[in-house]
C-alpha cells in the first residue's frame, strides 16, 4: 500500500525582487563612468590597473552579470528560461526538465539548461552565464548555492526556482518536498518491519546535498529508536547501479550481519538488488534494500523495489506554472509516496 506523506519543514522566504543590477549603478560605485565600465567589461580600450580593480570590485560586490541580449531584444524582455542542474544521468532531472517544458513551450517561453556534475563552483560559472541572457526566471536543484551565486541570483531581477527541496531558506520560488523528511520516514518503515542492524550505501553526500539530508533523517531516526545505524559505504564516484552493487559488496564484506540496506536512490539500489541476485542473498529475508524516486525500473524487477516515491515531473510542471503566471513568493510542498514493493 501506498501512503502519502509530506514534511517541508523551517522554510521561510528571504527574497526581495529587485530590479536587475545596471551598468550605470556599478559605475557610480567605482566612481568611474559607464564607458570606462564597459571598456573595462570589455577588455578593450585604455584604462589603468588601478581603474580596472575599481569596476571589478564593484562588479563583484554588488552581484553584477553583463546584458549579452542587444538592443530591442533587451528592451522588449527575455522569454527564456534556465535551468542549471546537478545531472543529465540520473532521471530525476530530465523528468523535472519534461514537466516544465510542457508548459514552457504553451506559453511561448524556451527552456535552456547546463549541467553542474554536483559542482558547486561550476554551477557559480553556469549561473553567471545563464544570467548574462538575462532569462525570465533560473531554475536550480535544492537551496545550497555558493555566497557569489546567491549574490548575483538575488541582484538579478529574474524569478529563481529552487527545487526537489524543502528543507532550507527559499530565495523566491521553492517547490518540491522534504529529504529530511523522506529519511525519516524510510527508517520508520524499515524499523516498523522488524530491522534493526540497518547500513547505508550511497555517494558523495557533500556535493549530493539532497541525499545528505535523506541520510542525516534516515540516521537521527534510527537514533531516536535505539537502532543507530550500523555502517555505512559512501561510494567516491557518481551515483550508478554500478557503483550500488560496488558499494554494496563492500558494505557486505565488512558487515555480514546486517538485515537491510537502505540506498541513496533506486540506481544505487538496483545495483545492491542485483548483488544480491549474483551471490544468492535471498531478499528480503536475508537483506532488505530500499531505496528513493521510485524510477519506472524498479517496479518491473523480479521483486518490486521498496522505496520512496517522488513527483519529479510534478515538480517541474509547477515550477514552470509559478513562472508563466509570475506568482508571489511562495513554497509548494508536494510531498512524496512510499512504496513499500517487495525488497523490504
Amino acid at each position: 500500500m501506498d501512503g502519502r506523506l509530506s514534511g517541508g519543514e523551517n522554510v521561510t522566504l528571504d527574497f526581495r525582487h529587485h530590479p536587475a543590477v545596471t551598468l550605470a549603478e556599478v559605475a557610480e560605485a567605482a566612481g568611474v563612468g559607464e564607458s570606462t565600465v564597459s571598456r573595462v567589461l570589455r577588455d578593450h580600450g585604455s584604462f589603468s590597473k588601478k581603474t580596472r580593480d575599481r569596476v571589478m570590485e564593484a562588479v563583484e560586490r554588488l552581484g553584477y552579470v553583463p546584458n549579452r541580449i542587444a538592443g530591442t531584444l533587451a528592451s522588449a524582455g527575455s522569454r527564456l528560461v534556465a535551468f542549471v542542474i546537478p545531472s543529465l544521468s540520473n532521471i530525476v532531472f530530465p523528468d523535472v526538465l519534461r514537466g516544465a517544458s510542457t508548459v514552457l513551450e504553451q506559453n511561448q517561453h524556451q527552456a535552456v539548461f547546463s549541467v553542474t556534475d554536483y559542482d558547486p563552483e561550476r554551477e557559480e560559472a553556469l549561473v553567471a552565464a545563464m544570467l548574462a541572457w538575462r532569462p525570465t526566471a533560473v531554475m536550480l536543484a535544492g537551496f545550497e548555492h555558493s555566497e557569489r551565486t546567491l549574490k548575483m541570483l538575488r541582484a538579478s531581477g529574474c524569478r529563481v526556482v529552487e527545487l526537489l527541496d524543502l528543507d532550507g531558506t527559499a530565495l523566491d520560488l521553492a517547490v518540491g518536498y522534504s529529504n529530511r523528511a523522506a529519511g525519516r520516514a524510510s527508517a520508520e518503515f524499515l524499523l516498523k518491519r522488524g530491522y534493526r542492524r540497518i547500513g547505508y550505501v550511497g555517494h558523495d553526500l557533500d556535493r549530493d546535498t539532497r541525499a545528505g539530508k535523506r541520510f542525516a533523517g534516515l540516521s537521527e531516526a534510527l537514533g531516536a529508536a535505539g537502532a543507530p545505524l550500523a555502517d555505512r559505504e559512501i561510494y567516491a564516484g557518481g551515483s550508478s547501479v554500478e557503483s550500488g552493487r560496488l558499494g554494496l559488496e563492500r558494505l557486505l564484506a565488512r558487515r555480514r550481519d546486517l538485515d537491510a540496506v537502505y540506498f541513496s536512490n533506486d540506481d544505487m539500489a538496483l545495483g545492491g538488488y542485483f548483488h544480491c541476485l549474483a551471490h544468492g542473498i535471498s531478499v528480503p529475508s536475508q537483506l532488505a534494500i530500499f531505496g528513493y524516486n521510485g524510477l519506472d525500473i524498479g517496479r518491473v524487477t523480479p521483486q518490486p523495489l521498496s522505496t520512496i516515491r517522488t513527483p519529479r515531473v510534478a515538480t517541474g510542471r509547477i515550477a514552470a506554472e509559478l513562472v508563466v503566471t509570475n506568482s508571489p513568493p511562495q513554497v509548494v510542498d508536494l510531498g512524496f509516496e512510499l512504496v513499500e514493493g517487495a525488497t523490504a
